[in-house]
């Protein structure tokens, strides 16, 4: 906040008249001081979040480097014994820079960890994040083949991380039947195939206009998972008529407490959107509560 000077007035001595003088007159009033200049206003400190590493132009010689382009080198070493697959999900805190110094984003800033399957992120943090064990802190620097590969709207050019690996999560497992499913589950008029795998406590069951919790696994059917709560370790609330219409005709056989295992065709799915999971998909639902 900025502080103003106050005027500061000095005194003049009084001259007394010749003692001749008929009357003795007061003294004329004090002259005020010339004004010292207002201060300038102190310029608060500009937040540019945490500083960049002096190597953050390039990588420095004692990196290691791999065969895709990577490069990276040890902060601090972990305790852990065990690398994460792609398949893992990781919690970590991280920062990350563009080479002229400049940070896009901290999970350290935020003060909250980032938690994400290895295998959803750029091909540089699933390559160098598996490099790394539990408690290990390490700056990897990104080409840019192996980051955003400058498209619109994502850092450029090639990254660097300060990346500290805080937990390995290892993902549910794969079902024996999931490539297709077995005679003894059964079927809808839709196609959707379930088999449950844990009575609920339940009576009621939700309708399409439901709000739920679940906790949930998918999987593609040549047993890639693509999406899981339970890895996360949040379950997922959404309202039913929100969803694929598999989840929407499914969830509404179940009772809380239920965990059931569907099958869905590709038509009652994402239904060939680019982008999305292809092919019939295979989720493992454990209905928690019926919100409403």
């Amino acid at each position: 906040m900025q502080r103003t000077s106050a005027l500061v007035f000095a005194l003049a001595v009084a001259t007394s008249l010749p003692l001749s003088a008929c009357k003795k007159e007061a003294a004329p009033p004090p002259a005020p001081a010339p004004a010292k200049p207002a201060e300038a206003p102190k310029a608060e400190p500009k937040d540019d979040g945490i500083p960049a590493p002096p190597d953050v132009a390039a990588p420095p010689a004692d990196a290691e480097k791999t065969a895709s382009g990577l490069a990276s080198k040890v902060l601090t070493a972990g305790t852990g014994k065990e690398k994460p697959a792609a398949t893992d999900t990781v919690e970590v805190h991280y920062t990350g820079w563009t080479t002229d110094g400049k940070m896009f984003d901290s999970s350290v800033k935020r003060g909250q960890t980032a938690k994400f399957p290895l295998n959803r992120v750029i091909p540089g943090w699933t390559e160098g994040v598996g490099l790394m064990v539990q408690g290990e802190k390490r700056r990897m620097w990104i080409p840019v083949e192996l980051a955003y590969q400058n498209r619109p709207g994502r850092p450029a050019g090639m990254l660097v991380f300060d990346v500290e690996l805080l937990n390995i999560v290892k993902p549910p497992a794969v079902p024996q039947d999931v490539a297709k499913a077995p005679k003894t589950a059964k079927k809808t008029k839709s196609g959707l195939a379930y088999q449950v795998l844990t009575k609920g406590t339940g009576k009621t069951h939700p309708t399409a206009k439901s709000v739920v919790s679940v906790h949930y696994t998918g999987w593609t059917t040549d047993g890639n998972m693509f999406d899981s709560s339970v890895a996360r370790g949040e379950p997922a609330t959404f309202p039913l008529d929100g969803v694929i219409p598999g989840w929407t005709e499914g969830v509404q056989l179940m009772v809380e407490g239920e965990k059931t295992r569907f099958w869905i065709p590709e038509a009652l799915a994402y239904k060939g959107t680019p982008g999305a999971p292809a092919g019939m998909l295979v989720f493992d639902v454990e209905l928690l509560k019926i919100n409403n």
